[in-house]
């Protein structure tokens, strides 16, 4: 369902050309007046990421005073792990600009995709708002709405007052000015007037009509402009990395990138700093070609807090809930030291390099064959079981003597409960109160039980960083990465 986009005119044929003949100067004035109107009328309802970066505020919803308080929203894309990943940076930036950042809800894997960077081939700021909009009402709509903050522990964060932060529901309820119940109503489309109503907060929210003082669009991206944060005299000047002469040529590129100051950009002083809601597009990045993609700020030399911000976010640790269920498993079940492999074989790029990845996997039990047997091994996979036959993992399988392997799946009791367990714990709407009373307008029923969250990936990363006898990860994979870095900070441990 999409909220935002317009319905776009059908072709017509070219006229039928005729005789020319006498017309009155009276019928061509006629027509240009009507012209101007039209182009008038046209040009007020264009959104503005077609014309400029001005924005009219002629049919924009009026703009909340929510308190007086500055917040920062943004678009999260992709799977969890780039998820988390522009979590961590937006909470970055949310700091840097003294802004409260909207933590948002946890996407469903792939349903909202970037493009590619290096490639100069993404989504444009605009359409990745609109985008993650239409798919955050669809999991209102579904019930599966999960913030992630219920996720992802935050509270180290905000008990310092390192970063303060709103849950998207409690910012929406406020920005909408509708019931927070809305957040686990799986019936919107019986509510009209709660749709268009979503649909006027969502087209203010993605910079397609509202007051500049009340939201300001960010529309650069990663093809124009790299962020940086007290870098010196490096303000404006150009990226090292730039496409080159043949990808300029064939994919007619005309792009510049440049390092700029977040700070000295949207910060005091400048046009963004008045309006109430920062909205940025991705703010997804990673290294590459000796830069970064989008993001470049792994220091503060003159600025402690966010030095401090810095470090602390490098890791974040699951929810209580989830690490609790990992080592259950982990002690409860497995109980003996455990081998964990990771094994990404069916997204994108990770199909074509099954070789690679078995042959270190089985290098890796190998080894370890010359210590006590079984060996005991924890797998994660997106392979499914009935697929095994004819891979390494269906060797194993079949050796019970010398092999034993443990896994996960989506309907096991522990999954269940810990998602139970998610949903009353409720860490989101901790963060953020909704006032009790509303002038009734979109109010909603409460006979609305939420779903229940996916929380197997989680649990099964959880696993992983107990794994005493050593962890074997798909090369390239966030996934991987997220699990190394669980292990290196002894989450399971903590």
């Amino acid at each position: 369902m999409n909220l935002l986009t317009r319905n776009r005119p059908t072709a017509r044929p070219w006229p039928t050309r005729k005789q020319p003949s006498y017309r009155s100067p009276l019928i061509y004035l006629t027509l240009l007046f009507s012209l101007l109107f039209f182009f008038s009328y046209f040009f007020s309802l264009t959104p503005n990421s077609l014309l400029s970066n001005k924005t009219s505020i002629s049919d924009s919803p009026k703009c909340p005073s929510l308190g007086g308080g500055k917040f920062l929203w943004y678009a999260p894309h992709s799977g969890f792990s780039n998820q988390l990943s522009e979590f961590k940076n937006a909470v970055l930036m949310a700091a840097i600009l003294n802004r409260t950042l909207v933590v948002p809800p946890v996407l469903d894997h792939h349903a909202v995709a970037l493009g590619s960077c290096p490639k100069f081939r993404v989504l444009s700021a605009n359409e990745i708002r609109i985008s993650v909009w239409d798919h955050i009402v669809e999991l209102i709509r579904s019930g599966r709405y999960v913030s992630m903050a219920d996720i992802v522990d935050v509270s180290s964060l905000v008990s310092s007052s390192l970063v303060r932060v709103i849950d998207f529901r409690v910012f929406i309820s406020l920005w909408c000015n509708v019931n927070e119940d809305f957040a686990c109503y799986n019936e919107l489309d019986k509510h009209a007037s709660l749709l268009e109503r979503l649909k006027q907060c969502g087209s203010l929210l993605s910079g397609l009509n509202g007051d500049v003082k009340c939201l300001y669009a960010v529309n650069e991206d990663c093809r124009t402009t790299v962020w940086t944060y007290q870098s010196g005299n490096l303000d404006g000047a150009l990226d090292s990395f730039q496409p080159d002469e043949q990808l300029k040529k064939k994919k007619k590129i005309s792009y510049v990138r440049k390092r700029r100051d977040v700070y000295n950009t949207l910060g005091p002083g400048s046009e963004a700093e008045s309006a109430t809601v920062l909205a940025f597009g991705s703010l997804f990045t990673l290294p590459y070609k000796r830069s970064e993609l989008y993001i470049d700020i792994h220091d503060a030399p003159r600025d402690q807090g966010i030095k401090t911000l810095i470090e602390k976010i490098e890791f974040l640790p699951f929810a209580p809930e989830i690490l609790s269920a990992g080592k259950k498993f982990a002690y409860g079940t497995i109980k003996t030291p455990f081998l964990c492999a990771q094994l990404r074989l069916l997204d994108g790029q990770f199909k074509n390099h099954w070789k690679a990845t078995f042959l270190k996997f089985k290098q890796t039990v190998d080894a370890l064959m010359q210590g006590p047997l079984p060996i005991h091994i924890f797998v994660m996979t997106d392979l499914p079981k009935n697929n095994w036959t004819g891979s390494y993992l269906g060797e194993l399988v079949r050796d019970s003597r010398q092999f034993k392997l443990f896994f996960l799946k989506e309907r096991d009791e522990l999954i269940i409960q810990t998602a139970k367990r998610i949903v009353d714990a409720g860490h989101g709407l901790k963060f953020g109160t909704v006032p009790k009373k509303h002038d009734g307008t979109g109010q909603i029923e409460k006979d609305c039980p939420p779903g229940l969250p996916d929380v197997l990936l989680y649990i099964e990363q959880t696993v992983c960083s107990c794994a005493s006898l050593g962890f074997v990860g798909t090369a390239g994979s966030t996934i991987a990465d997220i699990i190394e870095s669980m292990r290196k900070f002894g989450a399971c441990s903590s």
